[in-house]
């Protein structure tokens, strides 16, 4: 009987590996460029990061100082009332920026403006840059220690003066919840001031003045001083012909009240000019002397 023939043995030799598929060999062998190229676009520089996650300082509320006066919102107000319930530094410091954009950017805007159509109108006087004032008040001398003003207030004065000192003001602005007031002129004479004034409106410059003002009453303004004295100062007869004025202690012109929402719109600033520039010879005559 025939043996069967033996099985040949397996092949120890490996078997050659797969063909890998053309797709997949295309992606893993991207040229170097194209890999640089995504590494890039994913790792966007830390400076256009940080540029992109915080908006430009210019953009904070109450950060940019506005160059065109628009008007005062026309829920501004509602700022004073609040201030003036809270009335705490917690309150203020959290509403800070609100305060800013909606009293501040705004009132500056304003006297920006309203300063550039005076300036001609003074030459060849000059005027101070506008200032908006403190909102804190100064308690230190007051029973009253409620730290914040409910109001703004700005003002324009002739150079080289201050309100603070005593100068005279081409235009000033007072907004709020206590008073509407805007004016020019000087409220309170110091005292080297009050002596000047006496000494020349007792003279024939008292006529003259006594004529503008006339003139100012005429055309519709409220010129006149603030807690005036009631008796002519002693070395003055009581019935000298410039006895009123000899009584007053500062000399201040107001314009009219601020016609209804006109505040809230640009045409503020047309307003404004126009009753300042007419009030400028009573400032005027009060640099002069004074």
């Amino acid at each position: 009987m025939a043996k069967k023939a033996p099985k040949p043995a397996r092949s120890t030799t490996k078997k050659p590996a797969k063909t890998a598929k053309p797709a997949a060999t295309k992606a893993k062998a991207k040229p170097a460029r194209a890999k640089a190229a995504v590494a890039k676009a994913k790792a966007k520089p830390a400076r256009a990061k940080a540029a992109a996650a915080k908006p430009a300082r210019a953009a904070a509320p109450g950060a940019a100082r506005s160059t065109t006066f628009a008007g005062y919102e026309r829920d501004a107000m509602q700022f004073w009332h609040e201030l003036a319930m809270e009335m705490s530094r917690e309150w203020f410091t959290a509403n800070k920026a609100r305060y800013e954009a909606q009293w501040v950017a705004p009132t500056t805007a304003l006297l920006d403006e309203v300063a550039r159509r005076l300036a001609p109108v003074y030459k060849p006087l000059t005027l101070a840059p506008p200032k908006v004032m403190r909102i804190h008040r100064d308690v230190r001398f007051s029973k009253d220690k409620t730290p914040y003003k409910t109001h703004i207030g700005a003002v324009i004065s002739m150079a080289g003066t201050s309100l603070a000192d005593g100068g005279t003001a081409a235009f000033y602005l007072h907004l709020g919840l206590d008073e509407e007031f805007l004016g020019v002129g000087n409220y309170q004479f110091d005292a080297a001031r009050l002596a000047r004034w006496r000494k020349t409106v007792s003279g024939k410059e008292g006529a003259a003045l006594t004529r503008l003002l006339e003139e100012l009453r005429a055309a519709g303004y409220v010129v006149g001083g603030h807690d005036d004295y009631k008796r002519v100062p002693k070395g003055f007869a009581e019935d000298h012909p410039h006895a009123a004025l000899l009584k007053l202690r500062g000399l201040t012109g107001s314009l009219a009240t601020i016609p209804r929402g006109l505040l809230h719109k640009p045409e503020l600033v047309d307003w404004v000019a126009e009753h300042a520039i007419a009030l400028a010879p009573l400032v005027t005559w009060l640099a002069k002397h004074l």
